[in-house]
Order: structure tokens, then sequence, then C-alpha cells
């Protein structure tokens, strides 16, 4: 579809604000088919007769174009976003995923809620950024092409928090680091880096610590397999994950738990080739094979909280990326948490 003489479509990661009951949905689009941008949606929810609750229909509200540094929106080709996280300072948190054969470098930059106008920047640790001219070092280093920081999300924002109040920020990799890649033969885990930000506000963001992610080894038949986004659930080291996996079986995807607690910093380790026998990675458990639903999914790529549903439920809405192809769709998925 078309909104303001945009294309609605490349839809990667969402973002729930409370304040104003509206998910807000970054395009992936590389300002080629328009400027880059997020959409402020609203989702319509209905309520049967039996008290079943079903998603209606999602409703486009407005386009919001990021802008650089100097007030100008991306040109194309020097930008990939692929998540987004809204902010108790009414601005969201977008991450460039990172092309490198196209010179796209990742990035991880704050944007006014209202204007688009780029804020800050985060510091990208050098063992993310690819080699340069200029680099000693022989072996290939940084993010992989087009796996980058596909995913971003902060901790919960209290009610009570201020605009100055410090915050939490993560992200991961897509996919290993050049450094950390095992053989295309290999059968264990990809090794996946998960970044932990601190943002102080007045004082400089630092990063706190990083973590190994193991990701799912993918079915035969596999072409791409990856972690597409995480949600914060609390303060305390919870998150959920989205594994995507697609191939000659089509899309495949699940939802894991996840617990810090205890996970080894691995930001000292150059490499995660080796032996990972002193390592204790992120704990993780299967909440949801998505394959069991029997339905048809997509390339889903977004995942994050909403609001509670009219049972008083927690909703958890999903997004998939329908890469602007007329074969694809974008697919919205609407849960309910069972807490426990």
């Amino acid at each position: 579809m078309q909104f303001q003489d945009t294309t609605v479509g490349g839809l990667s990661g969402l973002t729930y604000d409370r304040q104003r009951d509206l998910f807000y949905a970054i395009s992936d689009d590389r300002s080629e088919l328009a400027p880059a941008r997020f959409y402020s949606l609203q989702l319509k929810l209905n309520t049967g007769d039996t008290g079943e609750i079903t998603l209606e229909k999602v409703e486009v509200a407005d386009v919001t174009f990021l802008k650089d540094e100097n007030g100008a929106t991306y040109a194309q080709g020097t930008i990939d976003p692929e998540g987004i996280a809204l902010s108790a300072k009414r601005t969201v948190y977008i991450s460039s995923e990172g092309a490198i054969r196209q010179g796209i470098a990742p990035f991880i930059r704050e944007f006014d809620l209202t204007t688009g106008q780029q804020q800050t920047s985060l510091p990208i640790p050098q063992r993310y950024l690819p080699n340069d001219s200029s680099d000693t070092q022989p072996a290939p280093r940084g993010i992989q092409d087009n796996l980058g920081f596909e995913s971003l999300t902060l901790e919960p924002i209290s009610l009570a928090a201020g605009r100055g109040d410090p915050f939490r920020l993560f992200t991961a990799t897509e996919s290993a680091l050049f450094q950390d890649s095992l053989a295309d033969t290999s059968q264990e885990p990809t090794r996946i880096r998960l970044l932990h930000y601190l943002i102080q506000g007045v004082a400089p963001t630092i990063v706190v610590s990083e973590h190994l992610y193991l990701l799912e080894p993918p079915p035969i038949g596999t072409i791409s397999n990856g972690l597409t986004d995480l949600i914060t659930l609390d303060g305390g080291g919870h998150f959920l994950s989205l594994e995507r996996t697609y191939g000659t079986f089509g899309v495949m995807a699940k939802i894991y738990q996840l617990a810090l607690g205890g996970a080894t910093d691995t930001s000292k380790i150059a490499s995660l080739k080796g032996d990972l026998a002193n390592i204790t990675p992120v704990k993780k458990k299967l909440l949801l094979d998505l394959s069991t639903l029997g339905m048809y999914l997509d390339n889903l790529e977004g995942i994050t909280l909403g609001p509670r549903l009219p049972n008083g439920t927690q909703s958890l809405l999903l997004v998939s990326d329908d890469n602007f192809r007329d074969t694809q769709v974008t697919q919205f998925l609407l849960f309910r948490l069972n807490v426990k």
C-alpha cells in the first residue's frame, strides 16, 4: 500500500508507545523507494461474543522520515534500518544493520520521535566494524554483510522515569562476526554477540558487557538463519528472542525465553571460534515454535510487548518484513503471554 507517497513495507522492527497507544514500525528501505522512515500504526482489536480477542486490522496513522546530524534525510544507500525502540525521552533508538558490500556501516542512533531528527550516536566497539585500508590485522573482522544489528530493545519504560534517568539498551548481531564464524560444514550453533549499553543522560554512554548467544542450528535446506529481534521483559535480565529461518521448506520462526544472569562477559575475547568450555552463554528456553501453529508464516523480523488486552493479559506482537516483494506479505501476529 501507499501512504503519503511512500511504499509501506519492509517492516523489520516494532516498538509500542503506551501513552499514545501507537506502534512504531521501522521500514528497512535503504532510502531507495522513499527516504528512510518509520510508521505510526494503530491496531484495532475485536472481542467476540465468546470473549475471544482477534486482531481486526492495522491502520497507518503517520510516517516520520529520519534525518541525519545535518537535518537532511538519509541519501540512498547510506542506511540499513532494522531495529527500533522507544525511550522515556520520547525519542526512538534505531539500529542500522550494516551492509558491508554496499559500504553501509552499522550504527545505533537516537532520533526525535516527532521530527525524526538525529540526536545522539552510540559508540560501536571496534570488533564489530570491518577492517579498513589502514588496518594491519590481515584476518576479516566485524559484522558480516547484511547480518549486523538486526535487533534492538530497551529495558521497560517506568512510568516514574524521567527524561534524564539512565537506562539500558540491548542489541545483537543477526549472525556471527567474521572472527567468530565457524566453517560452513560445522554442526555447532552459530556464535552471536549480545551487547549491553548503559545510557546515562549527561555522562557518556558506555558498553556495560557483552554475552554469547547461541543460535539454534538450522535444518537441512536452510538459506538464511538468524536472530531477528529481542524484547526485554523486565529490569532483571529476562528477554524474549525471535529466531527466523527460511529455505527450501519455507519460513520457520521460534520464540525463546532468555536469562542473562550468570552469562560470561565476552567483551575481552577476541574470537569465539575456539573451545567454549570456559564461557557460559545466555540461558535459552523454547517458548513457542511457530511452525506448530499450522499456518502460513512470512519473514518474521519484529517482536514487541503491546497493550494489556481486554481480559487483562499482556499482548505480544510480531511483524514480518515483506522485502517489498509481491510474493510476500506484511503479517501481524497477536499473542497473549501466560505469565506463571
